[in-house]
């Protein structure tokens, strides 16, 4: 077993997939639209499946901006230096929401970005990985 991807339910689709594949580096995978049912499905990432979990962002014709709710925490992405990648967030329009830094009461260093819709997406700093 394996996670497959995680859904966001987003109010504009072109907005919400430029942050992610112009600020945050993943590449738009596929998209498909419903009129029938009234939505289109987006889905990005860094690779696809089954290799990789994929982001699949949700919008609801007419929709344009939904509740955030108090369960919802982040979606985490890895980063080599989360220094530099608040830098390149922010040089590309990004919202950066926690700078840079050390995770209290430990070492690891993270970072918060927020996409165009309110969502929190923590960058890791793990020396193995692709920069933004």
């Amino acid at each position: 077993m394996r996670i497959l991807h995680t859904m966001l339910r987003v109010g504009d689709l072109q907005r919400s997939i430029d942050f992610y594949t112009q600020v945050l580096g993943m590449r738009l995978l596929r998209q498909s639209d419903n009129p029938e049912y009234q939505y289109t499905l987006a889905f990005l990432g860094y690779g696809a499946n089954p290799e990789h979990a994929e982001l699949e962002l949700t919008y609801n014709y007419g929709v344009d901006s939904y509740e955030m709710g108090t369960a919802y925490g982040h979606i985490a992405i890895a980063v080599p230096d989360a220094y530099a990648a608040c830098e390149a967030v922010r040089q590309k329009g990004g919202n950066v929401t926690r700078e840079a830094g050390p995770v209290k009461g430990g070492k690891t260093v993270i970072a918060f970005v927020q996409d165009p819709d309110g969502y929190k997406v923590e960058l890791i700093q793990r020396d193995s990985e692709v920069t933004l």
